[in-house]
């Protein structure tokens, strides 16, 4: 199984920013530094299970809800990522994305 490290980033960010939490504060928390937590946040470094179950019992969120989907073989993968992205842009940028999308699947086949 393939992590994808960015996704996990995100959905830690998205987590610690429904805390209402700082990377000042996360980080201080975890004894690491406000860097290697912005690291973390944005893929650019891994984190080990040791240090994701730290991280998800501070902000309150299952290790399941966090890895869930990061696995390119998934028959979720992204999907709710997706729909985030949906329900945040115009109905004419969404009608570009199906396209995309469309045109991404007819060239798998």
């Amino acid at each position: 199984m393939a992590l994808d490290y960015t996704i996990i980033g995100q959905r830690l960010k998205k987590a610690r920013m429904d805390k209402k939490m700082t990377q000042e504060n996360l980080a201080e928390k975890l004894d690491v530094s406000i860097a290697f937590l912005i690291r973390i946040e944005r893929g650019n470094s891994h984190i080990n299970l040791k240090r994701l179950s730290q991280v998800c019992e501070i902000l309150g969120v299952s290790e399941g809800y966090i890895l869930n989907g990061t696995s390119s073989n998934s028959t979720n993968y992204l999907s709710s990522e997706f729909n985030d992205i949906l329900n945040t842009v115009s109905p004419k940028k969404q009608k570009l994305i199906y396209k995309l999308a469309q045109v991404v699947k007819d060239d798998e086949e």
